[in-house]
């Protein structure tokens, strides 16, 4: 899924409850993220208990404006309401897929206990939950 104008109702009833949520912050401008969208769209067949979403940043400044996107592309990893990773990773399914899977071994109770454990998983707790963004955007 690509999150667009048009289907950020349909996006957010997508991300409700649950599920793990995977999604590529990117630029169309960028040439690394034009070249990776391929391997990360293969990487969501893969995985089609998970939803994967590409976010263009610039597209959807008034979702992901705040995040802090230092580099391309950045994963964002949530579980719920639970951010288990937000980072740049290197344009490579395989990475991505080890990632995740590390992520998705861990029980929520660990998920939760991690998301506490230092002040940056804090930090993305506060700043980059994915599903308040979308909330927030739509009460605007």
């Amino acid at each position: 899924m690509t999150l667009q104008l048009d289907n950020r109702d349909q996006i957010r009833a997508a991300l409700s409850g649950d599920v793990w949520i995977v999604a590529c912050l990117c630029a169309a401008w960028c040439d690394v993220c034009r070249e990776f969208r391929p391997a990360f769209e293969a990487l969501a067949a893969e995985h089609p208990d998970k939803r994967f979403l590409w976010v263009d940043i610039e597209d959807q400044a008034d979702v992901v404006g705040d995040f802090d996107v230092d580099n391309f592309p950045t994963l964002l990893l949530q579980r719920g309401d639970t951010v288990a990773f937000f980072g740049t990773i290197l344009p490579d399914a395989r990475q991505a897929n080890r990632l995740l899977a590390a992520q998705a071994e861990k029980t929520p109770a660990e998920l939760q206990r991690e998301a506490g454990s230092t002040r940056e998983r804090q930090q993305w707790q506060q700043e980059y939950n994915l599903r308040e963004k979308l909330q927030e955007a739509a009460a605007d």
